[in-house]
């Protein structure tokens, strides 16, 4: 059966009559009709009763119609998309990337994207997740790319990926075994994202199990980006938590070994929208080359949620 077929057969169906249906398909009346009949000569089953002045279904017509409305749906609706896709000639798309964002090989995003649709403008702003879910939240950005956890309200949040955190230390003897939540205190402790502190996600994590098991973790040095504690890190100056996307990458410092925690521990990525609002067609394609993007970059780094 074909698409023509099950538009034809779903349109007579609807509106009763060949004559309607061949009306709606801009066509004639006979076409519809032998549209229609050879659908039942391939599948050897009467669709219509075809007596008095409207079309009756069959008990095979009441099951076909079902389907037939999924699949022209769904031919619609792709047809639809990629309309609105060829038509993205213009405007602004913003959303809200990771501070890391390289590391996940989306700093390719930008110039994928203008190659696609050279007559949009686009705007990544590079944040901490708190930073980028204020910015969905409050309209500022349309959608984003965060850490979690963080603050849900208002927000629709969809897991991607799941990345596991290491310590970090040039000091082979640190990272001999998995690191332990109270060994942390042993070496002076170098953490990034100072401007928001303990409010992102990843140290949240990290002080709420220290909180539990009743150890005060208190930076020696706080820094604002990864590759900043890194380098404080290579010199030996103190320890650092990274993500394993970030311990193996090409531009990672030699000289610093990294380990797992005892009781694992990842940071998981999420697209953030918010609630109750439809993204604009040059944003929605953004955000389906980003996620895409992200998820094909998982290996043995980071894995889909």
């Amino acid at each position: 059966m074909t698409i023509t077929q099950l538009r034809a057969f779903l349109l007579a169906a609807t509106l009763g009559t060949f004559t309607a249906a061949a009306d709606a398909l801009g066509t004639t009346q006979p076409t519809v009709s032998e549209l229609v009949r050879k659908l039942e000569i391939e599948n050897g089953l009467a669709l219509f009763i075809r007596a008095g002045r409207r079309l009756v279904l069959t008990a095979a017509g009441k099951e076909l119609l079902t389907w037939a409305q999924r699949v022209v749906a769904g031919i619609d609706g792709a047809e639809q998309s990629m309309s609105a896709l060829r038509g993205i000639t213009g405007g602004v798309a913003s959303f809200g990337v990771l501070r890391n964002a390289s590391y996940y090989f989306l700093s390719d995003l930008a110039e994928r994207f203008h190659r696609e649709h050279p007559g949009v403008r686009t705007r990544l702003v590079g944040q901490n997740s708190y930073e980028v879910a204020e910015g969905v939240r409050s309209g500022e950005l349309e959608a984003g790319l965060a850490m979690l956890p963080i603050p849900d309200e208002g927000l629709r949040i969809t897991p991607l990926l799941r990345d596991e955190v290491l310590w970090a230390s040039a000091n082979p003897a640190r990272t001999t075994r998995p690191m332990t939540i109270e060994s942390i205190p042993d070496a002076p402790l170098i953490l990034y994202d100072a401007h928001y502190g303990w409010n992102d996600p990843t140290r949240r994590q990290l002080a709420d199990r220290a909180q539990v098991v009743g150890v005060r973790l208190d930076p020696m040095i706080e820094v604002e980006n990864v590759e900043s504690a890194l380098g404080l890190v290579a010199r030996g100056i103190g320890d650092t938590i990274v993500s394993r996307s970030v311990a193996e990458s090409s531009v990672f410092p030699a000289g610093i070994s990294t380990v797992p925690f005892a009781e694992p521990f990842h940071e998981t990525i999420a697209l953030l929208v918010r609630e109750n609002v439809a993204l604009s067609p040059v944003t929605s394609e953004l955000v389906r080359m980003a996620t895409g993007m992200l998820l094909g970059s998982r290996d043995g780094a980071a894995s889909a949620v």
